[in-house]
């Protein structure tokens, strides 16, 4: 099953060009940059002003939450007050629940946007036991529920948007699919079927998860069976919950950068938990990243894929010391290009020394390895700690020391005892050495100056599957932008997808940035996907007119008390909507219900109603230490 035209080189995925007011999507245009806004949609003023804002940032759709008739009625109001300051970006009302808003809004504005989990169905969270019958007959009570939409759409020439969430599907999905890729593609075929019976194509689609690995696998099952029925629509992506700051940036990256390396996606929204008009230069420098070419093409064609790009499995390797087997991949950090180097450039990646206690104290985010090049290191490292030298520098000074390893070439690997471990640093566009497996204490360093290095660092991983290789693999990635961000939407985009298919033994980073910043991108790249967990996960909605608090300041205060918990995941809800649904895996849920009123779930059942929000933060603290996964900060 084919999810992209090529494996090997960057091709976009060609779809159909839909009309959504005077903005044209998919087929050969631009990836469109959209937002959604915070304010209330009854409050006109506000909704205006800040749909301004985010127009004038670059945001090419604006949706507004439209939860009743009323807001949604009120989006026409907010339309023409845009059009008479001069404003014409095309309008989205998103829709939850409410049908009758949906019908209203097509009328008014030009897209819509549809959960098809919960557009004709109420979420109870009950296992139903379907025959095909009465599976049949879901499906007619849909089509009845949802038509009338769909031809109101179709006569005002209203886009519309079929937007599946993972932790949004209906029970009778969740019944006969589970809680898979699967089942949200299926999800939204069974909105896409109805559309296509009446002859509607003005559709986007889009499989939002916070979970990367599902999010990238559910995306690229659609782009299968879409090129399998011959029929592509404009894909609109997104990280659903990514968070804040790094985290969100980076998590965002990983997600959306996997599938836009593989030419899938239109239109794209990078959702923060920030004001959205700051989600939008974060969109674009994400985006520019795909308008130049490649610039190593690869002649080799791929007919199928020695792993499957739709269920994560780990590349099996060899075990050597803590890389490859069943390790989590290692961090490497780079210091090579220091003139000298002393105990408190190690500050940068997680090691601090005492010199009155004369010993070192490990942070969560401690690197593995640390690569010196040509250095020398005049004090006592780590014994936790593994350095990396130039192949000649270790020969000359180091062949003797315990825990340093030499960094080679090719040609060196004669010159070497086969038992000893070694880094073989190895350009992608370079054949992997015919006596690699005759070296059991080996690991390959892949590196490429190349600009498509998903494409190359994927063409090693196949040749290593079909050569039967079990070489454990860093991946050596590098980019020197001045701009921080800049550097961790790269970064993550490069290696993301990879790490989700299961190809990478460590991550090696380098670039120009505070060692500060590489080391904790390197790290928040495997956190994204669900590689190694090293620090605490915040499942956090972008906010929206539904929100019922102040999910910046609310997410703050919660980070603050909790960010020491290693591998828990909490999840934080503006309303019921993006409630126990979106924050699907998360450990514990703190989830908006009324106007200073609080619920706390404990995975998907709620332990805590109304919780009065002045006392909520500390009601979740006490709810995580009852069920024993909290600890004290150190």
């Amino acid at each position: 099953m084919s999810y992209c035209l090529d494996l090997l080189n960057r091709k976009r995925v060609p779809t159909l060009e839909v009309t959504i007011g005077q903005l044209k999507m998919g087929a050969g245009n631009p990836i469109r940059l959209q937002s959604m806004t915070t304010t209330d949609t009854m409050d006109t003023e506000k909704s205006v002003e800040q749909s301004i804002r985010m127009i004038e940032a670059g945001c090419e759709l604006v949706r507004l939450t439209a939860p009743s008739k009323n807001e949604a009625e009120n989006m026409g109001v907010i339309r023409q007050a845009l059009h008479d300051r001069g404003y014409f970006a095309p309008l989205v009302a998103d829709i939850h629940f409410t049908p009758n808003a949906a019908e209203i809004a097509a009328k008014l504005v030009e897209k819509v946007r549809v959960n098809p989990g919960n557009y004709a169905d109420k979420k109870k969270f009950e296992e139903i036991d379907y025959t095909d019958d009465t599976y049949q007959a879901e499906l007619e009570r849909i089509e009845t529920k949802f038509t009338p939409l769909v031809l109101l759409c179709k006569e005002y020439n209203t886009a519309m948007r079929i937007g599946t969430n993972h932790g949004s599907l209906s029970d009778r999905i969740l019944s006969r699919y589970g809680d898979t890729p699967e089942g949200m593609v299926e999800s939204a075929f069974e909105f896409i079927r109805i559309c296509e019976k009446h002859q509607y194509f003005n559709l986007t689609i889009s499989m939002k998860a916070s979970n990367t690995l599902v999010m990238v696998q559910a995306y690229r099952l659609l782009v299968s069976k879409m090129l399998e029925n011959g029929r592509c629509y404009p894909l609109h992506l997104g990280v659903t919950e990514a968070g804040d700051g790094e985290d969100g940036r980076i998590k965002s990256a990983v997600g959306i950068g996997a599938l836009l390396e593989d030419g899938i996606g239109d239109t794209i929204r990078v959702s923060l938990t920030e004001e959205p008009e700051f989600e939008i230069p974060v969109a674009r420098k994400l985006a520019e990243k795909f308008d130049a070419a490649q610039d190593f093409l690869i002649s080799e064609k791929i007919t199928s894929l020695p792993y499957n790009p739709f269920s994560y499995s780990r590349r099996k390797t060899n075990e050597i010391h803590n890389i490859g087997g069943k390790h989590v991949p290692v961090v490497v950090a780079d210091l090579s290009e220091k003139q000298t180097i002393t105990p408190a450039n190690f500050y940068g990646f997680g090691y601090n020394y005492s010199i009155q206690l004369d010993k070192w104290n490990l942070q969560d985010l401690a690197a593995d390895y640390v690569y010196i090049g040509q250095n020398t290191l005049d004090f006592e490292v780590p014994g936790t700690l593994g350095v990396i030298v130039d192949f000649s520098s270790w020969t000359e000074k180091h062949a003797s020391k315990p825990g340093y390893f030499p960094l080679v070439k090719a040609d060196h690997l004669s010159e070497l005892d086969k038992n000893q471990r070694i880094f073989l640093e190895i350009e992608c566009t370079d054949s992997i050495p015919e006596n690699v497996q005759d070296f059991p204490n080996l690991i390959l360093v892949l590196k490429t100056d190349y600009s498509n290095k998903t494409q190359l660092f994927r063409k090693v991983y196949i040749d290593l599957l079909s050569r039967q290789l079990e070489t454990p693999v860093v991946l050596k990635v590098e980019n020197f932008s001045s701009d921080n961000e800049t550097f961790q939407l790269y970064v993550s985009s490069d290696c993301g997808s990879l790490f989700i298919d299961g190809f990478g033994d460590g991550l090696w980073l380098k670039g120009t940035q505070p060692m500060t910043v590489i080391n904790s991108t390197a790290f928040g790249i495997l956190q994204a996907t669900r590689t190694r967990i090293s620090k605490t996960e915040y499942i956090s909605c972008p906010s929206c007119g539904r929100t019922l608090f102040d999910l910046q300041e609310t997410t703050a205060k919660i980070r603050e008390r909790t960010s020491h918990l290693k591998g828990i995941k909490i999840g934080i809800m503006g309303c019921i909507v993006n409630g126990p649904g979106e924050m699907a895996d998360a450990d514990y849920g703190y989830v908006g219900t009324g106007p200073g009123k609080i619920h706390l779930y404990k995975e998907k059942t709620v332990v805590r109603k109304n919780v009065p929000e002045d006392q909520a933060v500390q009601a979740l603290i006490d709810l995580i230490q009852e069920h024993g996964d909290w600890v004290e900060r150190v």
